[in-house]
């Protein structure tokens, strides 16, 4: 790799990080009241009148509240809401809309403990040449790579089933030309953590380049780019040997690395997603799946 000079590319002023969400609320669970009915093989809780200190008319949304703490996902929660599983401050809330105060204790009953428990989250080392997210016609989707004959069974609890193919969503993107670790799963809370913007969750890649970088090039790459006249957060990018780089980014800005290579005189000839968080890559296979381990997490 020479170190040709170039001019160098606008560098960024101070960074401001946004402020930190609030952690996740207690979730207990909390005694039953209400009448309940029997719906699609489950009890499913009818709307009840509400106590009036549990309503803040000038508060947030419950279902923002629950999502902004980690609880699930804004969808999720109305789903919770509905079928009368979530308590505030003690008092169980079934009404759509409503508004609390900020500062609210919100728990879950056990019911819906059950209904997170069973969401299926799932690794897959995808190939380049699929794409993560809704895909354009002659595209092939990375979720059509969830079948049997791809999975990795390591001898878990769960199996597969194609009724868990329901709502499993990518969380976060992974460009067609890259391949690596992908994340898809039913769990909003899991999604939430993963694509949320405050940054706690790290992703590793590792980056064939060719060019010839700028002489302050690997400065600029740990801190000092823009995007779109956004400052990019600071990253940890090193040598790994005379053509690949590891990057390690707490942000996902649109085809980020290959935007910042070029900043700085690279190219990108390939990019590998080897780590989100505490979950590695590892050695599965490229094209294969398994499931998120019971003690694994991401934070």
């Amino acid at each position: 790799m020479s170190g040709a000079r170039r001019s160098s590319p606008r560098i960024a002023g101070v960074l401001r990080l946004p402020r930190a969400s609030r952690s996740p609320t207690d979730v207990s669970s909390a005694p039953a009241a209400g009448r309940t009915e029997e719906k699609g093989g489950e009890r499913a809780m009818r709307p009840v009148a509400e106590k009036a200190g549990t309503v803040d008319v000038g508060g947030v949304r419950l279902s923002k509240l629950m999502a902004g703490r980690g609880i699930c996902s804004r969808r999720e929660a109305d789903e919770l809401i509905e079928r009368g599983w979530v308590f505030v401050d003690g008092e169980r809330v079934s009404e759509l809309g409503i508004r609390v105060n900020p500062d609210a204790h919100v728990t879950l009953a056990p019911e819906a403990h059950r209904l997170q428990g069973g969401r299926v989250t799932v690794l897959l080392n995808k190939p380049v040449g699929y794409v993560s997210g809704q895909p354009e016609p002659g595209y092939r989707p990375a979720v059509s790579l969830i079948r049997a004959d791809t999975w990795l069974d390591d001898a878990g609890t769960r199996r597969f089933h194609p009724a868990m193919l329901k709502g499993l969503a990518p969380a976060g993107r992974l460009d067609i030309d890259s391949n690596g670790l992908l994340v898809l799963t039913q769990d909003g809370r899991i999604a939430r953590q993963l694509i949320g913007g405050d940054g706690a969750i790290e992703k590793e890649y590792l980056v064939r380049v060719e060019g010839r970088l700028l002489e302050n090039g690997l400065v600029l790459l740990n801190h000092g780019l823009e995007l779109d006249g956004r400052v990019l957060r600071p990253a940890r990018v090193e040598w790994i040997n005379r053509d690949q780089l590891r990057f390690v980014l707490r942000e996902g800005r649109k085809r980020q690395i290959r935007r910042m290579c070029e900043l700085v005189g690279l190219r990108v000839m390939g990019l590998k997603r080897v780590r989100i968080g505490n979950v590695c890559l590892g050695d599965l296979p490229s094209g294969q799946w398994r499931f998120l381990g019971e003690d694994e997490s991401f934070a």
